[in-house]
């Protein structure tokens, strides 16, 4: 995604809801001078590569995220380590680059993915399991 394509995908992303081109058009115009018709080939742009979906309504479109920010990143990543001939080297050297921040991060975010999967009600730890914890 480009830088333009990033800025307009902030906006429909931080929105949260079907958007305008004028709506996107007036915020980004707060940072730099830009075109109506920029902004449209943009959103265009980023509905044929799959990121936004349309709706007519009248005669213009309201765009909205096909997905979350979140996956986006996780898809460029999982994109540029699949890239690598070395993975163990690769996320050696991406860790390397980590702020304290994301590091913490990064173990919040292992720990959710290991968590044990209990039958549907338990609750690991309670009294139901016998634990009499």
């Amino acid at each position: 995604m480009g830088e333009l394509e990033d800025a307009v995908m902030t906006r429909v992303w931080k929105w949260n809801r079907p958007v305008t081109v004028r709506e996107v058009l007036e915020d980004l115009q707060k940072e730099r001078s830009i075109a109506y018709t920029t902004v449209m080939t943009v959103l265009d742009n980023l509905h044929q590569k799959g990121w936004v979906r349309r709706e007519a309504e009248g005669r213009a479109y309201r765009y909205e995220a096909v997905s979350t920010r979140a996956a986006y990143a996780a898809a460029l990543m999982n994109d540029a380590w699949s890239q690598s001939d070395n993975a163990a080297a690769a996320l050696v050297a991406f860790f390397g680059m980590m702020s304290e921040e994301q590091r913490q991060a990064l173990t919040d975010a292992v720990r959710i993915v290991q968590l044990p999967e209990s039958p549907a009600g338990e609750n690991p730890g309670s009294a139901e399991d016998g634990s009499g914890r």
